[in-house]
């Protein structure tokens, strides 16, 4: 795992519904990397780019936005904020986010300010909490001076304290929600703070399409759970506490199953502190983040040497020798059973357990068939008389 940032949140995101099904791979080429697996978009405001990357990758996508962002309904505020630091232009801008800036400047065009606050801007020292809002700046004709390779609010507050703020006047373009510790820090070292409220994060209008990804985040209906902002990580384990389902999200984040994949470690931040294991790329760029969850992914299901073939499971299919084969779903939880200890009998009473309570004495029986059938080679999963089912593995691991 790679180690959490103590910020707020990476870029803010927006969420329509998933795409078509996945385009599959040509003949002999093998499955694609993500073939086979289900993978969650809690994004908000670019969830189909997203989630039209991991269908070219070859999942099956499922879209819930775990957030909205609402502009702020008292745009006065935003007004006077604007025409305060074009009468008096601050010494220091801190840009937290780009749709935020962006988002400042367009709201000032409608109040005829946008010229005067990026001609008063000149004169300051501006700050780029990232790549997004560095973009923003320099996309209003604007310059910044410095930008952290973290993406974090903490590196920024360092920067700035180390070269001392007192008597300064510095705005701060918040992002969603209030930056109080940061705030705070600036004017016990002196600083005048200026807070512009651009936007702020809510939950989302209709929160089923959320609950019906925790629910299948629980019950082992996704592979993967992808993020692009600290608020969507943060909303979604929000979502779970308020409907009850958050020890049992955290139970399966917690145990891999969905792999948590987020955008870079200031998003990571919420669901590290919950103790989740957390992966991102290098760049911090949903297509970087797609690139290393196609990477990581298919690494849970290693190759196993079963009855003369090569064994992988995928997701709610098995992969038999590069071949993609469907499985229904209790075939499925059978299957994952007898391949985390691969060669080792499982008992019927645990393979019936890993059924599910309304499973009946004949499931197993009628599961170990249905699986032969969709595996296309029996010998794959064999009886062991009075005890149980295992994989036919070639080679048998050591007891």
């Amino acid at each position: 795992m790679t180690p959490p940032a103590a910020a707020a949140e990476q870029h803010p995101d927006a969420a329509p519904p998933g795409p078509g099904p996945a385009p599959t791979a040509g003949p002999g080429a093998g499955p694609a990397p993500l073939e086979g697996f289900t993978v969650g978009v809690t994004a908000n405001r670019r969830a189909e780019e997203l989630a039209a990357m991991l269908a070219r990758k070859g999942a099956e996508v499922v879209c819930a936005p775990a957030l909205r962002i609402v502009p702020l309904s008292d745009d006065q505020r935003l007004a006077d904020v604007s025409r305060a630091l074009i009468e008096r232009p601050p010494d220091a801008v801190v840009a937290t986010t780009g749709i935020g800036f962006r988002g400042w400047l367009e709201a000032c065009e409608t109040w005829g300010l946008a010229e005067p606050l990026t001609t008063a801007l000149r004169s300051s020292r501006l700050l780029a909490r990232g790549p997004k809002a560095k973009g923003a700046i320099r996309a209003a004709g604007l310059t910044e001076e410095w930008s952290p390779p973290s993406e974090s609010s903490a590196e920024v507050l360092d920067h700035l304290l180390e070269r001392g703020v007192a008597g300064l006047r510095v705005a701060v373009q918040l992002h969603g929600e209030p930056l109080p510790d940061f705030c705070a820090a600036l004017r016990m070292a002196g600083a005048e703070v200026v807070q512009v409220p651009v936007y702020r994060w809510t939950g989302p209008e209709d929160p089923a399409p959320l609950d019906r990804l925790i629910e299948a985040a629980c019950g082992g209906g996704l592979d993967a759970l992808t993020f692009t902002s600290a608020p969507a990580a943060a909303g979604l384990l929000q979502r779970a506490r308020a409907t009850g389902a958050d020890r049992a999200l955290l139970r399966a984040l917690r145990a891999g199953r969905p792999m948590a994949m987020c955008v870079g470690p200031v998003t990571a931040a919420p669901l590290a502190a919950e103790r989740v294991p957390v992966h991102w790329p290098a760049r911090g760029r949903i297509g970087a983040l797609v690139r290393r969850l196609a990477e990581e992914l298919p690494r849970t299901s290693p190759e196993l040497p079963v009855a003369g073939r090569v064994l992988r499971v995928r997701g709610r299919a098995a992969e038999v020798d590069g071949e993609l084969r469907p499985v229904t779903p209790a075939p499925m939880r059978l299957l994952r059973e007898l391949a985390d200890r691969p060669g080792r009998v499982r008992h019927r009473s645990e393979l019936l357990a890993a059924l599910g309570p309304e499973a009946d004495a004949h499931a197993v029986e009628t599961a170990v068939a249905r699986l032969r059938t969709a595996l296309g080679d029996p010998r794959m999963i064999q009886t062991v008389v009075k005890r149980g089912y295992r994989l036919a593995l070639d080679a048998m691991p050591c007891e």
